[in-house]
């Protein structure tokens, strides 16, 4: 048995990370070459899909992107403050049964600070959840991707830049 649960909005996360910052969606394509940057800096091979990205003035982002969870899929929110790292994550929508554990804050607190230079990888700096393997491990991934991506692209993006 499948339950979705919406926990909270994009506009709402955005809010409780960043409350009173105004931000603006970016809408870019990402290269085949940045592409392939990704995929190997990351190690990551599934492609960004459903992402979505806003800009705020002084460089902090906030990003929506979605991955599987065992079966169903994971909506979550990063924020990436103007230096590079993250300032918090949330789990927008949870899809599965099982897992939800991803949600509690003693988890998510292990991203707070991270840049693309840490490892950002399951069962070395960020500790899995038992029972919740798979929603640990394929957010943590598709956090590693998005700082990634961040180091790659992002970070170089000012809000009047347009691709």
């Amino acid at each position: 048995m499948v339950i979705a649960k919406t926990y909270m909005s994009a506009e709402e996360a955005k809010h409780v990370m960043f409350p009173g910052k105004y931000f603006s969606k970016v809408q870019f394509e990402i290269s085949a070459e940045i592409r392939q940057q990704l995929k190997k800096i990351s190690g990551i091979h599934h492609p960004l899909t459903n992402s979505q990205f806003w800009l705020a003035g002084d460089g902090s982002w906030f990003i929506v992107d979605e991955v599987v969870g065992k079966h169903e899929m994971i909506t979550y929110g990063l924020g990436i403050d103007h230096l590079g790292k993250v300032k918090e994550v949330q789990i927008l929508q949870y899809n599965e049964s099982y897992g939800h554990q991803i949600r509690e804050v003693s988890w998510r607190k292990q991203f707070i600070d991270k840049n693309s230079i840490h490892k950002i990888r399951l069962n070395e700096d960020i500790e899995n959840i038992s029972g919740a393997t798979l929603s640990c491990k394929h957010v943590t991934d598709g956090i590693r991707r998005l700082m990634a991506l961040h180091s790659l692209l992002l970070k170089k993006l000012k809000t009047h830049d347009t691709l």
